[in-house]
């Protein structure tokens, strides 16, 4: 119960401090800066998505899913969804590249995890190793997913 009190805490801690971050980050102004950058980029809506796409991967890279879904989806959601970009698509496209960030370097916590459930005989290289042909596929889905978006809005659509 202990062990359980100490990471609830965490977490809500990491949540507390994500929100402080994001609440002075709008009050100076930080947003509307955000969204002035995304408007400019080259492009237009489509420019904007593949700078924040590729945002995401390298915040992924450093960052748990929690800090980046409450610090940066806020701040760069709006302007991309303002651009006429369908919510859910948005949503598929960074789930995965947030998915496929988890398993690069230089942190992998998606690698991080399974080297903690691996027998000692599997290598921490054979397991980096094992995961790049993943992660060469899973930047293949989001190319696709991206150039044809009906892969991930049909289904939804059809349920509501």
């Amino acid at each position: 119960m202990s062990s359980t009190a100490r990471t609830t805490s965490m977490i809500f801690a990491i949540v507390v401090g994500a929100l402080l971050f994001s609440l002075v980050f709008r009050g100076l102004g930080g947003d509307a800066r955000i969204k002035g950058l995304l408007e400019a980029a080259p492009g237009g809506a489509h420019g904007a998505m593949l700078a924040v796409l590729v945002m995401m991967f390298f915040l992924g890279m450093f960052l748990d899913y929690v800090e980046i879904t409450i610090i940066a989806i806020p701040v760069v959601g709006p302007p991309i969804l303002a651009g006429g970009v369908d919510p859910v698509w948005f949503g598929v496209l960074v789930a995965m590249v947030l998915q496929t960030s988890f398993l690069t370097p230089p942190v992998g916590y998606t690698l991080a995890y399974l080297r903690s459930v691996a027998p000692p005989s599997v290598t921490t290289m054979a397991i980096w190793t094992g995961a790049v042909p993943f992660i060469g596929l899973q930047l293949l889905a989001v190319v696709i997913i991206y150039f044809v978006p009906e892969i991930a809005t049909w289904l939804p659509a059809q349920l509501f």
